[in-house]
């Protein structure tokens, strides 16, 4: 069985609004090596721990070569296999390397964008129940959309990672 890690905390990160990317108050969190992941079916770990924590909406792919961001949900994603550099805040963000295990959960209208990963690099994405996700390139007319409808996303009930009782309610609470 997969479990999540006892005590794990996550790294935050903050991003300004770049003028096309809104980004958002709330931090990026980064769970490093939070899931066990020595299965068979790794994707099928992240796919189990993220269900029984209330995130669904789940599919199984990479991470978009180019930048985007999603304005009506928050987003979770776990890397089952390879690695991955991405960069997360648009521009001005933070190159962040993902590895088999990690979860990076982004508060609605994070940028983000794959600069490199290995032939083998997969991720499960998932998001809290609400709205369906919608890809937003960061363009002068989404950017204003999106100023509108972040605002409105309701904080998420359980933290993918550590459930009810995670630190992402403490450090996105409003």
């Amino acid at each position: 069985m997969s479990l999540a890690r006892d005590q794990i905390k996550p790294q935050s990160y903050h991003f300004d609004d770049d003028g096309l990317i809104p980004n958002n108050p709330m931090p990026l969190l980064i769970y490093k090596r939070a899931i066990d992941i020595t299965r068979d079916d790794p994707a099928e770990a992240i796919e189990e721990l993220f269900g029984r924590n209330g995130w669904g909406q789940m599919w199984r792919n990479g991470i978009f070569d180019y930048a985007h961001y999603h304005a009506t949900v928050h987003e979770a994603l776990g890397v089952a296999r390879g690695h991955a550099l991405v960069l997360f805040g648009g521009d001005q963000g933070e190159a962040i390397e993902l590895n088999p295990g990690d979860v990076a959960v982004l508060p609605a209208g994070t940028g983000h964008k794959r600069l490199f990963a290995t032939h083998d690099f997969r991720v499960v994405g998932a998001y809290p129940p609400g709205p369906a996700m919608q890809i937003m390139r960061p363009t002068p007319d989404n950017y204003r959309r999106a100023l509108n409808t972040i605002p409105q996303v309701p904080l998420p009930e359980t933290d993918p990672v550590a459930g009810r009782d995670g630190p992402l309610k403490r450090l996105w609470g409003k």
